[in-house]
Parts: C-alpha cells; structure tokens; sequence
C-alpha cells in the first residue's frame, strides 16, 4: 500500500463509500466522514434517507421498516463495502457494523481491520 496521510486516505475512503453506493441505489448520502482510529475505520453518513423513507419514518411501523429494509440492503452488500476499504487501507476487514438514525438521517459504518492503520501511517509518515 503506498501510505497517504492520514487525511487524504480518510477522505478518499468516505468518496469512495459515497460513490459505491450512489451506483448501487441511485443516490448516495449527502455527505460522508470517515475517521481512522487505530485499528478501526469509521464512517459517518449524513443526509441518507429518501424522501419515500422521511415519509415513513413519521410512524413507528414504517421507522421499523426504514431500519430492516437498510439493514438488509448493507447485509446484501457488505462483501462490497469491506472490499473498497481494504482496496483503499491495504489491510484485511476482520467485520463490519452498521446502523442508521432515522431521527438524525445518519449511517455509520464501523470497520474492524486486522492491523493497527493509524499506527502503520503514523510510521510510514516518519519514514
């Protein structure tokens, strides 16, 4: 893996993100960060609800509906999401989480890798 900084790997992960799922469902969130932090990598999503789904999150049913239907669309798709974040790391996802907000219209996507990566571009930023 050629190491970028910190920064510039962190930003071109969250386009990356936004992109892959901008292919995948028509649009894409709003806006995305994405945060390394040791051995983990944490994205936040904001702005991803449709208008069909701000619609139905007005009643419980369809907040509950919001989630399961979210939740299975990240379980169909997972493979693709851990595979552009070891594309761009150069490590191994070990799992994966995610969860939505339907009150703030916000995903987070939380990644286990199998290396310490702020450690590692802390080092290749010395070298």
């Amino acid at each position: 893996m050629s190491i970028l900084s910190k920064k510039r790997l962190e930003a071109e992960i969250s386009e990356a993100l936004i992109r892959f799922q901008r292919e995948l469902m028509g649009r894409g969130p709003q806006e995305a960060k994405t945060y390394i932090l040791k051995d983990m990598v944490i994205t936040r999503f904001k702005g991803v609800l449709t208008v069909e789904e701000k619609h139905l999150i007005g009643t419980d049913n369809g907040r509950k509906l919001v989630k399961q239907a979210r939740q299975l669309l990240r379980e169909m798709y997972s493979k693709e999401f851990e595979e552009i974040v070891e594309r761009y790391t150069g490590c191994k996802v070990l799992s994966s989480h995610s969860d939505i907000s339907t009150k703030m219209g916000e995903r987070i996507e939380v990644f286990i890798m199998d290396k310490d990566l702020e450690r590692m571009i802390e080092a290749a930023s010395k070298a």
